[in-house]
């Protein structure tokens, strides 16, 4: 959604927007006295069953393709669902795409890597600190899953399969195309605030979770203690990235990007930490007695989840292709982000909370 934004403010690009719903685009279509007004029509479709897919992708130059289900609370409890929306209803794109020689920007995961080699490791194996054995690298790391049982592990081997497809259509049939491997992109309207601009029950995304948390007074819950170590990166520089590739096809057409911020590696703790002082210093709110509450896996997300051990992106390929460096830091990015997210959400926060529940 902010790609597009910034797509509409800074290039003469026309866009075909093509999704489910456009809340988080409403301001870019309205009203039409904006700028960009004529440039600009949003399709309401779902890509998975509807005969207009075709012709739209047949109008445009270039497809980005960002659909999918991506949020871990479903891994588990929508699998099929989650296999299908990341390969199957994936397989019109880039079959259209490649029947009509137009270029591809394919939007993967970071979790295509699965776990690392250290993971395998004694926890005290010196090994574990040599980056061979956890830096991920887009041509040489293996892409290591948990046992079928996980299920945890179905939106990657989803992913990883769509990657192998759209790489074999470039072989056998000269499709141009440019993989995505998204490393954490956080930053405002990445993701829902329960109840609030996102279904209630519905669980987000980390940051998006201990963003409610916080606005809710709540303790951040940290799964099997938050261990897990992630980068993350500032949206504004993941799009830097991506405008990147969609401006310079010779340089990105036939690649593998990984997109994060090598830099802002924290465990999934520290991260609950930053956060609750970020929010305390741009609220004005004191931070809780109890800031955090350990939680299991199990707990959280139900029977199948496994995790990934630490992700940490090489960034060779990038640099080299596109000169392209992430720039903000953790702090910096969380203060930005918390700061949209209290101006935003916490009044309307506050008024949920204090609405008398209905009687039963």
């Amino acid at each position: 959604m902010a790609s597009t934004a910034r797509l509409m403010a800074e290039t003469p690009h026309k866009v075909l927007a093509v999704d489910v719903y456009n809340d988080k685009i409403k301001h870019l279509l309205e009203p039409s006295s904006l700028p960009w007004a004529d440039r600009i029509q949003f399709h309401r479709i779902n890509i998975k069953n509807d005969s207009r897919l075709e012709g739209l992708i047949k109008m445009a130059d270039l497809t980005i393709n960002l659909a999918a289900i991506c949020t871990p609370a479903d891994y588990n409890t929508r699998p099929l669902d989650t296999i299908y929306s990341n390969f199957i209803d994936a397989l019109p794109v880039v079959k259209y795409c490649s029947e009509n020689n137009k270029r591809l920007i394919h939007f993967s995961t970071c979790e295509v890597y699965g776990k690392t080699i250290g993971s395998f490791l004694p926890k005290d194996h010196p090994l574990r600190q040599d980056p061979a054995y956890f830096v991920l690298k887009e041509d040489d790391s293996p892409c290591i899953f948990g046992s079928i049982e996980k299920q945890r592990w179905s939106y990657a081997c989803a992913k990883q399969l769509i990657e192998r497809l759209i790489y074999a259509e470039g072989a056998e049939n000269d499709l141009e195309f440019t993989i995505v491997r998204p490393f954490n992109w956080i930053g405002p309207r990445m993701d829902f605030i329960p109840g609030i601009d996102g279904p209630s029950e519905g669980v987000p995304r980390v940051l998006a979770c201990f963003s409610n948390n916080l606005l809710r007074r709540e303790p951040l819950k940290l799964v099997d203690g938050g261990e897990s170590q992630r980068t993350f990166i500032y949206i504004k520089d993941a799009i830097e990235a991506v405008l990147l590739m969609i401006e310079n096809p010779a340089r990105a057409n036939g690649h593998i990007f990984n997109v994060g911020n090598p830099n802002n590696e924290v465990t999934v703790r520290q991260l609950a930490e930053m956060m609750t002082e970020v929010y305390s210093k741009v609220s004005g709110e004191p931070s809780l007695e109890v800031p955090t509450v350990d939680i299991s896996s199990k707990e959280f997300y139900g029977e199948g989840y496994d995790d990934s051990d630490k992700r940490i992106p090489d960034m060779t390929i990038i640099n080299k292709q596109l000169g392209w460096d992430p720039k903000t830091s953790l702090w910096d990015l969380l203060e930005s982000t918390l700061t949209y997210q209290h101006r935003t959400y916490a009044e309307a926060v506050k008024q949920a909370i204090s609405k008398p529940l209905a009687s039963s």
